[in-house]
């Protein structure tokens, strides 16, 4: 048989074959006079048995330690593997799917925020933030991007503890703001901020800076300081110092 019979015999591309070929996966068979491939049966087996690998999703890689096992112990462990991966497969599609499904509720009774789709855990921090008046607050604003941001590229075993430290301080997200709002335009050395400062340690929980230490072991809070007003970033900063010197204790 030749190249393009075989490759119609077991199902695959003529290029297919080539390229398994390049990849020492099938044995160069030999050729005839005239120079062309001749395949025989072994051939057909081996390249079927490559194709239903691969159909299953074993790597070529993967493939090759195969088809050099002549017991097939690795075979056995790759396809546990692969049925391991399939099955979180399978839990990523469900969550997703659930998610979705809120997310088509929402948009069908128009309650889907205008940063969404974003996580449950921001769905439920913004919605608790609805009495702050975004209109009247620039910082406010900013604070809706930032939280879109940090959602967008938090891992979910991050995300989830870090949004639920920011419940925390829902409540005095209002004058967070104000505090904020009133430091664009200013000094960062000013005592305006090192008062401003002071009031935000005393509304931020001790709980959140690991999670924003987190964050600056990240790389992620620096670009979110660069996005604020230099003073707004030195009272954040000196905030932040604070709680930790509060988390520490007397010396």
């Amino acid at each position: 048989m030749r190249i393009g019979e075989v490759a119609a015999l077991v199902g695959v591309t003529p290029r297919a074959v080539r390229h398994y070929h390049h990849l020492g996966l099938l044995p160069e068979p030999l050729r005839r006079s005239n120079g062309y491939r001749e395949y025989g049966v072994r051939d057909v087996v081996l390249l079927a048995r490559i194709r239903r690998l691969t159909e299953l999703g074993v790597g070529l890689d993967e493939v090759r330690d195969v088809l050099a096992d002549a017991e097939g112990h690795d075979l056995k462990e790759i396809l546990e593997e692969l049925d391991a991966d399939l099955a979180r497969q399978e839990a990523l599609v469900r969550r997703r799917r659930t998610q979705l499904a809120a997310l088509m509720v929402q948009a069908q009774d128009g309650s889907l925020l205008p940063e969404g789709p974003v996580s449950p855990e921001l769905t439920g921090l913004l919605a608790a933030l609805g009495d702050v008046d975004f209109d009247a607050s620039p910082m406010a604003v900013k604070d809706r991007e930032h939280l879109a941001f940090l959602d967008a590229v938090t891992p979910e075993e991050r995300r989830v503890p870090l949004m639920a430290a920011l419940q925390e301080m829902r409540e005095h997200a209002g004058e967070v703001y104000r505090l904020l709002d009133g430091l664009v335009g200013q000094d960062p050395d000013s005592p305006q901020v090192t008062r401003a400062a002071a009031a935000l340690a005393a509304l931020l929980p001790d709980g959140l800076v690991a999670h924003v230490s987190d964050t600056d072991a990240h790389g992620l809070a620096e670009a979110l300081y660069e996005d604020l007003a230099p003073a707004q970033a030195a009272a954040v900063r000196g905030a932040l110092e604070l709680v930790r010197h509060r988390q520490e204790g007397p010396a």
